[in-house]
C-alpha cells in the first residue's frame, strides 16, 4: 500500500507540472495575441489560430467554419489599427483536459473611442507540436 500511494503521489506530481507547464505556454502566447493585436497586425493575432478549415469561431453572428474566413471577418470589422484598438485579456479560468488540449474562459475589453468587450471560450490544441486555438467562442 506504500508504495502504491508514492507511486500514486509521483505520477499525480508529474501530471501537476505538466498542466502547469502547458497553461503558462498558452498564457504566454495570448499575451503575444494582444501585442500584435495592440500593434494593428490581424496576422500576427491570427498565427495562434488553427491554419485549417476545421477551426471554428462561434460570434454573434453564428459559427464561422475555416482560419480564412475568420481572417477575413477580422480584417473587414478591424479594417486599421485605429478601428482595433487596445485589447486586453483576463483570464478568469485555464483548464488543461490532457497532453494536447487547454480550455480557456476569458474576459476581452477593447479600449477605443467606443470601448466594447464581453467574453471568451478558447479550446487550444497541440497538433505538430504548436498550440493552435481550434474553437473560438467570443460574445
Amino acid at each position: 500500500m506504500k508504495y502504491f500511494l508514492i507511486i500514486y503521489l509521483f505520477v499525480f506530481s508529474l501530471n501537476f507540472f505538466a498542466q502547469s507547464k502547458a497553461s503558462k505556454e498558452i498564457v504566454d502566447l495570448m499575451k503575444k495575441q494582444e501585442l500584435a493585436w495592440n500593434a494593428g497586425d490581424v496576422e500576427g493575432f491570427m498565427k495562434y489560430y488553427w491554419k485549417d478549415d476545421s477551426l471554428k469561431f462561434i460570434g454573434k453572428s453564428g459559427i464561422t467554419y475555416g482560419w480564412q474566413k475568420t481572417f477575413d471577418n477580422y480584417k473587414k470589422n478591424y479594417p486599421d489599427k485605429t478601428a482595433m484598438g487596445k485589447l486586453t485579456f483576463v483570464i478568469k479560468n485555464n483548464e488543461q483536459l490532457s497532453n494536447t488540449s487547454v480550455y480557456i474562459i476569458g474576459s476581452w475589453h477593447l479600449e477605443k473611442e467606443k470601448a466594447v468587450g464581453g467574453y471568451f471560450t478558447l479550446l487550444w490544441k497541440k497538433i505538430k507540436g504548436e498550440w493552435v486555438i481550434v474553437v473560438d467562442h467570443t460574445s
